[in-house]
């Protein structure tokens, strides 16, 4: 069991005040996580998983290399380039998406699950065509089987690396733990299991191709006015280039050596999507 990587105190406290301001929706607007009192949520708070999106530094971190992941898939990359608004409004967008991952995880079904049939009903209305001409659907399962998986990844790598590492065991029951709100979701194939989730990643490693895209996707992230919405007074700096050598740090022999061949997959393709030349 590796020892995690220990960030600078001033990079630690931007991300963390940077992921909490994200999931502040910042209009008003508010989900109360208490009621109604007593009613389950979709995962039990004595899941790994509560222990994992609770943390701010694997949501912000996590959230970022699953996009780069995500974005790396044809089909995914159009889909979300498309039909959102990230590159006109990423906070915004970010905000939504984290608001939907901690209602999935921490509100009770009766939240999350009509939450999850509006969130299918939008993606069923979301199809077209790549620049190569290959047709897609966001409500498709195997592009759901993939963002889950990526997102579930990214999470729990980021946990595993920079807060507290997790057995093998444990992390075999952080898939399975969220194997019912995948499958709410549409992602009946969804990884159960570190098995399961090699096995994706050696399916989708073909189609995972560079792209022009992801580096903007990095750009908007690194300009992105984060550290205003922190309170950091009459700033409108994004986090810069920081934090992308946390990033990176995933990339590094130590990181590989830590999470088995499945993760070589998962970084070779980062490492693919990002490549400049």
């Amino acid at each position: 069991m590796i020892t995690p990587v220990v960030l600078p105190w001033p990079l630690h406290s931007s991300l963390e005040a940077a992921t909490r301001a994200l999931f502040d929706p910042g209009d008003g607007s508010s989900i109360d996580f208490l009621r109604p009192a007593g009613e389950a949520a979709l995962v039990s708070p004595e899941s790994v998983s509560w222990r994992v999106f609770k943390n701010p530094l694997s949501l912000f971190i996590g959230g970022v290399t699953a996009v780069i992941m995500e974005l790396a898939e044809p089909r995914v990359r159009t889909g979300i380039w498309e039909h959102t608004t990230f590159r006109l409004d990423p906070i915004r967008r970010l905000r939504r998406t984290g608001l939907a991952a901690m209602v999935t995880i921490y509100g009770a079904r009766s939240t999350a699950e009509p939450m999850i049939a509006r969130i299918r009903r939008m993606h069923e209305m979301i199809a077209g065509t790549t620049a190569s001409g290959e047709a897609y659907r966001a409500n498709d399962s195997e592009l759901l089987n993939w963002v889950h998986g990526t997102a579930a990844y990214g999470f729990l790598q980021a946990y595993h690396m920079y807060v507290q590492p997790l057995s093998s065991s444990e992390r075999d029951r952080y898939y399975a733990e969220g194997a019912p709100a995948a499958s709410l979701y549409g992602a009946m194939g969804a990884p159960t299991s570190e098995v399961e989730l090699e096995m994706l990643f050696h399916a989708m490693a073909g189609r995972l191709e560079r792209s022009d895209i992801v580096i903007e996707f990095l750009t908007i992230m690194r300009s992105a006015p984060i550290p205003a919405i922190v309170g950091r007074r009459g700033s409108d700096r994004g986090l810069g280039p920081k934090y992308g050598g946390v990033l990176a740090r995933l990339e590094q022999p130590r990181a590989r050596q830590s999470c088995g061949r499945s993760r070589l997959v998962a970084h070779a393709a980062v490492s693919h999507a990002v490549d400049r030349r």
